[in-house]
């Protein structure tokens, strides 16, 4: 009889696969960097259109912010800080989790990453280039935002370090720097097949430079992995602490409804929760655009919903929390900020943010749900709009509310507020069109590695030594 063995990339509890393809080793690398080497369709075409749109109607509200004043985004005091900090702390959330997803994944050698880690890289660099520029709309006086970086001047001008501007803008540098190098030596490998495989010469000049002379010696492997593992600590640690000092900006002050411990692990959690709804929002239509159902099997799509289940819990756990306290505590005005939430002039956004966050994501019980294309994207976007939610009901009721009760005002929104929030989502979209034709978002050397091990046959149990 003969001997039956199971499908590579399955186990007997969970038999979907984590790869489906017969093709060469060429044809395998050859479909892995195709939205490289083929011309952009009319889905990239159209999808590029739109985010230019956006993003040029992005620039004339950043224009107009600079002619008129900060005042033009529907900021009133006490609500000094309003959507560009909500929006900077969603998008550097986003920013911290595509790496953090990359990051832990490597360092615990889950074999799942190779199909989606470019992809939540990618991610990284466009939301922190996001949130970047939020620091500078913010100031009111963009030409002076240098000011906020402390480089050598000989009149001893210095940032002002009690500022939180300047803690932002020196946590976002420094991410964004780390982000970058991290994300560019992953791409090394890959680079260089797209310059042995593409047909121009323009082309080939250009990977031929960002692939930095790679050849793929057993020597530069081994130095590349090392390095890789490095840099994957390094940032994993990176994006916990700048989390952390994002959260702090809020917990160190003596706001109702801010001041709390559980703040920096919280906002950890937030960011991975979102940056995994964000990952199934990318990912899958653009597995069905490129035809890499073989590659980004319903195997990925299961974890990552499994994720995004999974942080849910954590972020209902600090709404719990928080709420627990603030009645717990008997100080007057945190009772009446949280009161507001449940049934005053926010308890719509509020109950809104319950809903994508907590109640919304529990749909992902259902396996047949979390294997589900459609499902996926809608509750991905679901919980990515229910994390914006979040921030506005974090910060727009404690500036509401604060210790002078004549100083009480609701907060509106004003157009331009909307213009640079779906700006900005725009802008990000555009850049990852543009990422996305230029650098392969699967990373074929890693796939084609874990191809190789799921294809080698089950090591057979040695046979006792005979009188054993």
């Amino acid at each position: 009889m003969p001997e039956v063995r199971p499908v590579p990339g399955t186990d007997l509890l969970d038999p979907l696969p984590l790869l489906r393809t017969e093709d060469t080793s060429e044809a395998f690398t050859q479909r892995l960097l195709v939205q490289v080497l083929e011309p952009a369709g009319r889905a990239w075409w159209s999808l590029f259109l739109i985010s230019t749109a956006g993003t040029v109607m992005y620039a004339v509200a950043m224009v107009w912010i600079f002619v008129v004043g900060i005042g033009a985004l529907g900021n009133n005091i006490p609500n000094a800080w309003a959507f560009p900090i909500i929006n900077f702390v969603w998008w550097i959330g986003f920013g911290h989790a595509g790496t953090l997803i990359s990051a832990i994944l490597v360092l615990f050698q889950q074999k799942w990453r190779a199909s989606i880690n470019r992809f939540a890289e990618t991610m990284t660099l466009c939301a922190v280039t996001q949130a970047g520029i939020y620091p500078i709309l913010h100031l009111g006086r963009p030409e002076y935002a240098f000011w906020l970086l402390p480089y050598p001047t000989t009149l001893s001008v210095w940032p002002q370090f009690r500022s939180a501007l300047t803690w932002d803008a020196g946590a976002v540098a420094t991410y964004l720097l780390v982000s970058l190098i991290f994300w560019y030596v992953g791409l090394i490998p890959d680079l260089a097949a797209a310059r042995d495989r593409v047909r121009t010469s323009r082309g080939r000049i250009f990977y031929a430079c960002a692939s930095l002379g790679w050849r793929g010696s057993a020597r530069a492997w081994e130095h590349w992995r090392t390095g890789y593992l490095l840099l994957a600590a390094l940032a994993t640690a990176l994006v916990i602490s700048v989390e952390s000092i994002i959260s702090m900006d809020f917990a160190t002050s003596q706001l109702p409804g801010w001041h709390s411990n559980i703040f920096p692990p919280y906002y950890v959690a937030s960011a991975m929760f979102g940056g995994f709804a964000l990952l199934l929002v990318i990912l899958i239509p653009v597995r069905e655009v490129y035809r890499l159902t073989g590659v980004i099997t319903e195997k990925h799509i299961d974890l990552v919903n499994r994720m995004v289940l999974l942080f849910s819990w954590f972020v209902t756990y600090g709404y719990l929390q928080e709420n627990l306290m603030a009645w717990l505590g008997g100080d007057p005005f945190e009772i009446r900020t949280f009161a507001d939430l449940w049934g005053g002039h926010y308890a719509g956004w509020w109950w809104a943010t319950v809903a994508g966050t907590s109640l919304i994501p529990q749909l992902m019980w259902s396996s047949r749900l979390r294997r589900s294309r459609l499902a996926s994207v809608l509750v991905g976007l679901a919980v990515v709009v229910g994390v914006w939610l979040e921030q506005f009901t974090h910060i727009i009721p404690s500036l509401s509310h604060a210790f002078i009760p004549s100083m009480w005002r609701n907060y509106r929104p004003s157009p331009v507020d909307f213009m640079i929030l779906f700006g900005s989502i725009s802008f990000f979209g555009w850049l990852y069109l543009v990422l996305a034709k230029i650098v392969p978002l699967v990373p074929a050397s890693d796939v084609k590695k874990l191809h190789q091990e799921l294809s080698l046959p089950p090591k057979r149990a040695a046979a006792p030594a005979e009188g054993g």
